[in-house]
């Protein structure tokens, strides 16, 4: 039985994931002193930037709050979201592709 053998070239393409940003939006309900929690509690914000970042969202109507990875990304709109509702706040957050 000949005895073959072949060469194989395999190419694995890796780049970087694909980056979205949260962000949160303004409403006339959410107390600025609850999006700065916020912005301390779930995205690790020193009490200085989470005040920059709610003046932002409050002057602008929405702000970044970071850029994460997809499920990253998902998770902080979902942490928001039930933050914001069991304490009484219609704070909405999203995500965008970078």
């Amino acid at each position: 039985m000949p005895n073959i053998q072949e060469e194989l070239e395999t190419k694995l393409a890796l780049g970087e994931p694909t980056q979205y940003k949260v962000l949160l939006h303004n409403d006339d309900y959410t107390s600025m002193e609850f999006v700065v929690e916020v912005l301390m509690h779930v995205f690790h914000k020193s009490l200085r930037d989470s005040e920059k970042i709610m003046l932002e969202i409050h002057q602008a109507g929405k702000g970044v709050c970071g850029i994460f990875t997809y499920e990253i990304a998902e998770t902080k709109v979902h942490q928001v979201k039930t933050l914001a509702k069991s304490n009484g706040f219609p704070l909405l957050a999203t995500m965008e592709e970078v």
